[in-house]
């Protein structure tokens, strides 16, 4: 059993069975939480920032996970991250005590942005970007999450691990976005992209029977071009592209408790 689990049904046994007075009462065992992965983790776009660099936010999920849950809480998720920044510096934090991993990673191994930038840049195909960034994702991607989840397995065998996906990014509805440069066909083209990234992210994550955590839904009807987007367009005063505040604590943030 994991220890996530293994806390919780002790806790709630020892409550059942007997009733003590609250100054003998022992403390429960503190949930030592590791967040990691990339700027969809870290909160950028989100801010506050606790660090400038990474754009580590208290406003994202994680921030907010270790804070309902009361967790020992160690934040390393960061913006631009790879999986090999992964491996090479953010696994350091987790070992045989820690009960509880999140991570969010894949869309700078497949060059997402690129695909990005390409679809907002006025007169160019960027059907060509999207494609590559699929190949990456279905032929590069897979072997890259498996290292990384193998790490994970390897450094914290009794964590509960749970892996988040991204959101779709456009309404797709109007062309609202970009100064009008990107049409309701790229929009769609880009959301048919992000559907693959997912698909490639939770067959990998189940492989390794971790939790995978699908926020499509929470986002739906909060998209860029929508009445209430969650995620920031194409700005020069915040970080476009990535999810806001809101989209931490009313997507990403009911997705994880659900899973839990």
């Amino acid at each position: 059993m994991h220890r996530l689990l293994r806390t919780a049904a002790v806790a709630t046994a020892a409550l059942a069975l007997i009733a003590v007075p609250a100054a003998a009462q022992a403390q429960a065992p503190e949930l030592d939480y590791v967040a990691l992965g990339d700027s969809y983790s870290s909160g950028s776009g989100a801010g506050p920032y606790t660090d400038a660099i990474c754009q580590r936010s208290v406003k994202a999920h994680p921030s907010l996970l270790a804070e309902e849950l009361g967790a020992e809480f160690t934040f390393v998720a960061c913006g631009g991250a790879t999986t090999d920044d992964v491996l090479a510096g953010q696994v350091q934090s987790l070992d045989a005590e820690t009960d509880l991993v999140t991570i969010g990673i894949g869309g700078n191994d497949i060059g997402w942005t690129s695909a990005i930038t390409a679809c907002i840049t006025p007169f160019q195909d960027c059907t060509p970007a999207i494609e590559e960034a699929e190949r990456k994702a279905t032929e590069e991607l897979p072997a890259k999450l498996d290292a990384v989840y193998t790490e994970i397995e390897t450094r914290s065998p009794d964590a509960e691990v749970l892996v988040t996906g991204y959101p779709r990014l456009f309404a797709a509805v109007n062309t609202c976005d970009a100064f009008g440069s990107i049409s309701i066909a790229e929009q769609k083209r880009m959301n048919t992209g992000a559907d693959v990234l997912s698909a490639v992210i939770q067959a990998a994550s189940e492989d390794h029977g971790f939790t995978y955590v699908d926020v499509r839904d929470e986002f739906t009807g909060h998209e860029v071009c929508s009445r209430q987007p969650w995620l920031h367009g194409l700005t020069l005063t915040d970080i476009p592209y990535h999810p806001k505040a809101s989209g931490h604590s009313s997507g990403y943030f009911p997705a994880l408790l659900g899973a839990l």
